[in-house]
């Protein structure tokens, strides 16, 4: 039996298995992804997607928790 049924050639997904959607920035905070872009992978073209994996990077300071103390927190503008 040849298995190459379930190749494809296709970008794969972005996913890390770490599904946690940041409540602020509607991102996954695993993969970067937006919920639309989660939900619509599969139906997404191939330069669609590299489009998408190539800003994912960008987007990963948006997950990350701001510093909100320190000497820097105390001083006025």
């Amino acid at each position: 039996m040849n298995d190459n049924s379930w190749k494809r050639n296709e970008i794969e997904s972005p996913c890390v298995k770490i599904c946690v959607i940041h409540p602020v920035h509607n991102i996954c905070v695993g993969c970067f992804r937006t919920t639309d872009e989660i939900a619509n992978w599969s139906n997404f073209t191939g330069e669609k997607r590299r489009n998408i994996m190539a800003g994912l990077k960008g987007r990963e300071k948006l997950t990350q928790p701001k510093r909100q103390g320190g000497r820097l927190g105390r001083i006025k503008n």
